[in-house]
């Protein structure tokens, strides 16, 4: 292996999933220890500059989050890839050029789906020529298939994981992306409804795709690093007539930042979604929806502790 072999790969890395890890795996062997692994991360989706009427798929993880997970995979470094008009629009040939030019790779390491350059011309055997001609070897890595809850296999993708998430699966999506889904964004001001019942909720603000609504078992991680658990409801509130899709989380066993003299709102809050709880429901009376928050908060309680005190899969 070169003293000072350079590993290429690129993609949007949405979830930074088990493929995704399969990728950086090999393409740190092939680095070894004194080489560079360099991931190239669109962002945005390309999609919204292709096609900006088009929604685009909602996020399983901002740039920082990929970044923080595609580096503890094996990669050395992670650059944000802007999918300009201009850039979308080069030939193949013309693609791997500049990138040939700017990074100098020893290898390319992509999936067997990889698609480049303007309309998606590019692919796995066009990228083999290029790479004859510039130098560099290609290491295409297989799809890696994931056992779901009821057995079925599927292959690791982002598309299948955003629907597991977006269908409340969160279980079955964890095992796609081999690490539980996580949400992080900002607690922001709400209308205070949760502590008005003995329930105060930290509000979250995410860019992140939501869960399907209903009551989940969650893990929080303060922006000190401490953790504690969650009961977390995911949707619109019924008993208020409130339509407005919301994260609320009743972090449990804690009195919040203003006892500690912090700041109540505008602070960063992770959640990992641990296992679904129920269904959203409505309720005849706020003394109603009480007496099942309560039960939602026992559940919770009890699905996290068997969540600890199963063997956990990392990103691998």
């Amino acid at each position: 292996m070169s003293q000072q072999a350079r590993v290429l790969t690129l993609g949007n890395f949405d979830g930074v999933h088990l493929g995704h890890a399969a990728l950086l795996v090999r393409a740190r062997e092939l680095a070894g220890e004194t080489g560079r692994v360099t991931a190239l991360v669109f962002d945005p989706h390309p999609r919204l500059v292709l096609s900006p009427a088009d929604p685009a798929p909602a996020i399983l993880t901002t740039f920082e989050q990929r970044r923080a997970a595609i580096l503890a995979a094996g990669a050395d470094e992670v650059l944000r890839l802007t999918p300009t008009p201009a850039l979308l629009a080069q030939e193949p040939e013309a693609f791997i050029q500049s990138l040939v030019r700017e990074h100098a790779p020893t290898w390319i390491v992509e999936g067997h789906d990889f698609r480049f350059g303007k309309g998606r011309r590019g692919d796995e055997h066009l990228l083999r020529e290029l790479g004859e001609v510039h130098g560099f070897g290609l290491e295409i890595v297989g799809e890696r298939l994931v056992p779901l809850c009821d057995q079925n296999l599927v292959r690791a993708s982002s598309t299948i994981a955003r629907w597991l998430v977006e269908q409340g699966r969160v279980l079955d999506a964890a095992r796609v992306l081999g690490r539980p889904y996580r949400l992080t964004g900002i607690v922001e001001i709400g209308d205070r409804r949760g502590r008005q019942i003995g329930f105060p909720t930290a509000n979250l603000a995410t860019d992140n795709a939501y869960p399907a609504d209903g009551v989940y078992a969650a893990i929080a991680t303060l922006p000190d690093g401490r953790t504690f658990q969650v009961a977390l409801h995911v949707g619109e509130r019924p008993v208020f007539d409130d339509t407005r899709r919301t994260i609320e989380a009743y972090i449990l066993d804690w009195d919040g930042p203003l006892a500690e003299g912090g700041e109540e709102y505008g602070w960063e809050l992770s959640i990992d979604v641990i296992a679904f709880l129920r269904d959203q429901m409505r309720f005849a009376s706020v003394d109603k929806l009480i007496v099942q928050i309560n039960r939602d908060v026992a559940r919770a309680r009890d699905a996290l502790t068997q969540h600890t005190q199963q063997p956990q899969e990392s990103l691998a």
